[in-house]
């Protein structure tokens, strides 16, 4: 079983770096991607079941992370949310804790915590089925 994600992040080298990196480390299956808030918003609420992990980066070519998290606020139980930034600070993690984020996560110092992060649940859900 490998956690279906959707990346939303408009750095296309990153984007590719942290899909290759996740499906090497932490059996992740990319499902889809965008680079603006409107796209990722677009692309969740047509495919509500498509993901079991979404990664998003607060400042995106449009639009913005957090409003892509608030998007998200009724996701259903077992879909994680993650957000990957470089403006992971106290107060960046709180607010994004009370938007609903199950974890933040430093694009430049914690992608190791990450990868520990999806391996840790996703060992969860291949205990629960």
């Amino acid at each position: 079983m490998k956690f279906r994600t959707f990346i939303v992040e408009d750095s296309a080298t990153i984007r590719q770096n942290l899909t290759e990196t996740l499906q090497e480390m932490a059996l992740v299956e990319p499902v889809g991607s965008a680079e603006t808030e409107h796209d990722a918003k677009r692309w969740l609420a047509r495919n509500p079941d498509a993901w079991d992990l979404v990664i998003v980066d607060l400042f995106l070519r449009e639009g913005s992370g957090l409003n892509v998290l608030e998007a998200l606020a009724r996701c259903k139980r077992g879909q994680r949310i993650i957000v990957l930034s470089n403006h992971a600070t106290r107060d960046v993690r709180w607010r994004c804790a009370q938007l609903g984020a199950d974890a933040v996560f430093d694009k430049s110092t914690e992608i190791d915590e990450l990868i520990e992060f999806c391996m840790k649940h996703l060992g969860r859900e291949l205990e629960a089925h």
